[in-house]
C-alpha cells in the first residue's frame, strides 16, 4: 500500500510539475506579449486551457501510475520511462521556449518533439499498458491541436 501511495504521489507530482513550472514561464505572456499576437479565428478563449491542461496532467498522472505500480524492471519497462521523462520535460520546454523566450518557431520546434514523443509513449504502450494508452489519447489530441495553433501563429506573427 506505501509502494502504491508513494508510485501515485511521485506520478501526480511528475506531471503537475511539469504544468506547474510551465505556469512560470506562460502566465506573465498571458496579458502581454501573447495578448498581442494575431491569433487564428479557431484559437480558444484563454480561459479554456487551465481546465483543459488540469485535466490531461491528471491523466497524463493516472497513465504513468498504471504503468509504473506493475513494476520497471525490464529493459522495455525502463525504455517507456525514458520516453514518459522525455515528454513531460519536452511539455516544460515548451512553454519556456513559446512564453519564456518568445519564441513562436523555437515553440513549434519543441511541440513537434513533443507530438512524437507522446505518439512513442502511446505506441509502447498500447501492448500491455493498454488503459494508459488510452489515457494519453486526449493529450495526443490536444497537442496536435496545439500544434496547429502554433504554426498558424507562425504564419500570421
Amino acid at each position: 500500500m506505501k509502494r502504491t501511495l508513494s508510485i501515485a504521489g511521485i506520478s501526480l507530482v511528475l506531471s503537475f510539475g511539469a504544468g506547474f513550472i510551465g505556469s512560470f514561464f506562460t502566465m506573465p505572456q498571458i496579458e502581454s506579449w501573447y495578448r498581442l499576437l494575431e491569433k487564428p479565428f479557431f484559437s480558444p478563449p484563454d480561459f479554456v486551457f487551465g481546465p483543459v491542461w488540469s485535466l490531461l496532467y491528471f491523466m497524463i498522472a493516472i497513465s504513468l501510475f498504471l504503468f509504473w505500480k506493475r513494476g520497471i524492471e525490464t529493459h522495455y519497462q525502463k525504455k517507456i520511462l525514458k520516453i514518459f521523462l522525455l515528454q513531460i520535460l519536452l511539455n516544460t520546454l515548451w512553454s519556456l521556449v513559446f512564453f519564456g523566450m518568445e519564441s513562436i518557431l523555437g515553440g513549434l520546434v519543441v511541440i513537434l518533439l513533443l507530438l512524437y514523443s507522446i505518439f512513442l509513449l502511446i505506441k509502447h504502450f498500447w501492448h500491455d499498458y493498454r488503459a494508459s494508452a488510452y489515457l494519453l489519447v486526449p493529450y495526443f489530441l490536444w497537442v496536435t491541436f496545439a500544434t496547429m495553433l502554433n504554426v498558424t501563429l507562425l504564419i500570421l506573427n
